[in-house]
């Protein structure tokens, strides 16, 4: 029954969505509009991806997260959640969704957490940003913010510099902030290919950008479920950090980019378009 009802409770969640949708004539004033944009690259395995997306599921769960929602002006919020990998792997696994209540927040967890998960090739940061930076046009809403929220767990190694996505994202008005995870383990680890122990400095130089734009380190998986929660309470209630030395060890705030450094990351771990798995 259980492969019976999955499905069905997935389609279910998902007609509601629709019905709390704008119609596309309409842009609802939201507190933000936020892209999750969540890598999903081969060099995490199974028990990490879904480590990842259960913190997700229980983060619009959290009673933390919905006083964040009700806190804003508007008291409601527009999100998308987006799966990346390579420069042609992105793919809106929840469509807009307004969540201004439990109940949306709820159907909103419970769409997630039935949604199938993916394992895609590469790691296009670069892709992701120019993707999720698209999705806001035209969705329907009028958000005071649009916010970008990008994770993954190493350098940009496919597509085009990821300064100049991040960059032209950020002229548009769109805030990128970041969630590095530093969870792998030396180069004996099949599962470390491409990973880089300054992979926080390289999101804070490279990757997010934005007035207030800051990033949270997760550098063990346990750690995740509690840092995707105060960081989506971070982004929603517009409470990005004020001093950032005092929060150092949980928020680093963006550095001065350094295009030479950024384009020597990429350079690094990038991989020819006809190698096999890799990050």
């Amino acid at each position: 029954m259980r492969g019976v009802w999955t499905p069905l409770l997935a389609c279910l969640a998902l007609l509601a969505i629709e019905e709390g949708r704008p119609a596309a004539a309409e842009d609802l004033p939201v507190d933000v509009e936020l892209v999750m944009a969540v890598d999903i690259s081969w060099s995490m395995n199974e028990d990490e991806q879904s480590i990842q997306r259960q913190g997700y599921v229980a983060a619009w769960r959290s009673k933390e997260v919905l006083d964040a929602v009700r806190d804003g002006l508007n008291g409601r919020v527009a999100v998308t959640y987006v799966e990346w990998a390579g420069d042609l792997t992105q793919n809106v696994v929840i469509p807009w969704t307004l969540i201004d209540s439990q109940e949306s927040a709820e159907r909103f967890a419970t769409l997630l957490a039935t949604a199938e998960p993916d394992r895609q090739r590469r790691t296009s940061i670069s892709a992701a940003i120019d993707f999720s930076a698209k999705l806001f046009d035209g969705n329907g809403y009028a958000g005071d913010r649009r916010v970008i929220d990008i994770s993954g767990d190493g350098a940009n190694n496919q597509g085009r510099p990821v300064l100049e996505a991040r960059d032209a994202a950020v002229a548009k008005g769109i805030v990128i902030n970041g969630l590095p995870l530093m969870t792998q383990g030396g180069a004996e680890d099949i599962n470390a290919w491409g990973s880089m122990p300054d992979l926080d400095r390289y999101y804070s130089q490279c990757v997010i950008g934005g007035p207030g734009a800051f990033m949270i380190p997760v550098t063990e998986w346990s750690q995740f479920p509690d840092a995707i929660r105060r960081k989506l309470v971070l982004e929603l209630a517009d409470r990005a950090p004020r001093k950032p030395r005092e929060m150092a060890r949980v928020v680093l705030t963006a550095g001065a980019p350094d295009k030479g450094s950024c384009l020597d990351g990429e350079r690094q771990w990038r991989v020819p378009t006809d190698a096999g798995p890799a990050n």
